[in-house]
């Protein structure tokens, strides 16, 4: 037990130790950071909703250097195929078939703009994400360890964009909406950006160090009641539970699957551990339930016409 809990106080300065490390180069967007980070010792993937110019391809690249973890950046385009992501087979000198590996085949994957490459593209994702793996000419090959997916999308610019798909964006974590920094935090940005300084980042934990805070986080207990109230919080969603309050049923066309409920208690148990707490309580459930939900919630036309938002339908329910 005591090993335990000196093990979890290491945890909790290494956190303290990237965000530092991170803020040297991020003004701002404490919330995003955490939410990131959180995803990545949870082994989950992020998508990173902005309008342009808010760094985000910066901040992924920030927290790879810091992390001492590979680095890829895949940049999706509409004429982007699976294998200049996946990887292909060329025929080599000795005129056998060779598979060399595409981007994917790293510790970080950052896919920037991913609403811009085809659905035949993005399902090529799909296996890689939820199996950590890839199969090509009937041979399967395993992805690097520890392994992410952290895609970027632009909200505003929709033409010429391939939405994705439900069982694309069930994969991922977290959704996390960037937002405008506040008039202090882009006045640090414009001295940080318009200046020579270079900025060194120092590598703060090694792979085998995440890989092991990941293990220690899945352990975390979590009693009944905080259990209870996560499933609930998620079968609440679904419109046609007779429990679910009036609001989902009247805006709602599909609510969030059994894969949130999962994903919303291990983060709770991540939120816990960098507070320094052993198990998570239901403060830590609602921290983290908003970027889950996100993504996973379908309204229907009369919320849409009516304009109301997915994130104020998930504020009435917690």
């Amino acid at each position: 037990m005591s090993d335990s809990v000196n093990d979890l106080k290491n945890f909790v300065k290494k956190y303290n130790d990237l965000k530092s490390e991170i803020s040297k180069v991020i003004v701002g967007q404490n919330n995003v950071i955490d939410k990131v980070l959180i995803s990545i010792f949870c082994e989950g993937h992020c998508l990173l909703v902005g309008v342009p110019g808010l760094a985000k391809t910066l901040l992924v690249k920030t927290i790879s250097d810091v992390l001492g973890l590979e680095f890829k950046r895949i940049q999706f385009t509409p004429d982007l195929m699976p294998s200049d992501i996946v990887g292909s087979e060329i025929l080599d000198e000795n005129r056998e078939f060779k598979f060399v590996k595409g981007p994917l085949f790293g510790n970080i994957i950052l896919a920037d703009e991913i609403n811009r490459t085809p659905p035949k593209t993005q399902s090529a994702l799909l296996e890689a994400m939820q199996e950590k793996s890839v199969t090509n000419s009937g041979i399967r090959y395993k992805l690097s360890n520890p392994f992410f997916v952290l895609a970027t999308q632009n909200p505003i610019e929709q033409e010429g964009t391939y939405p994705l798909p439900e069982a694309q964006l069930d994969r991922f974590m977290f959704n996390v909406e960037l937002s405008y920094p506040n008039y202090d935090e882009e006045l640090q940005i414009v001295k940080q950006t318009t200046n020579n300084q270079e900025i060194k980042l120092d590598k703060v934990i090694s792979a085998e160090e995440i890989i092991f805070y990941q293990n220690l986080i899945t352990k975390l207990p979590v009693t009944e009641n905080v259990l209870n109230y996560a499933v609930k919080l998620v079968t609440s969603t679904r419109p046609n539970q007779k429990e679910s309050p009036s609001m989902i049923k009247e805006y709602i066309e599909w609510g969030a699957g059994p894969r949130a409920s999962q994903y919303i208690i291990k983060a709770a148990k991540c939120h816990a551990a960098i507070n320094g707490k052993f198990s998570p309580d239901i403060e830590d459930i609602q921290a983290v339930a908003e970027p889950v939900l996100m993504h996973r919630i379908v309204k229907n036309y009369k919320a849409e016409a009516e304009e109301i938002s997915v994130n104020s339908i998930i504020k009435s329910i917690l």
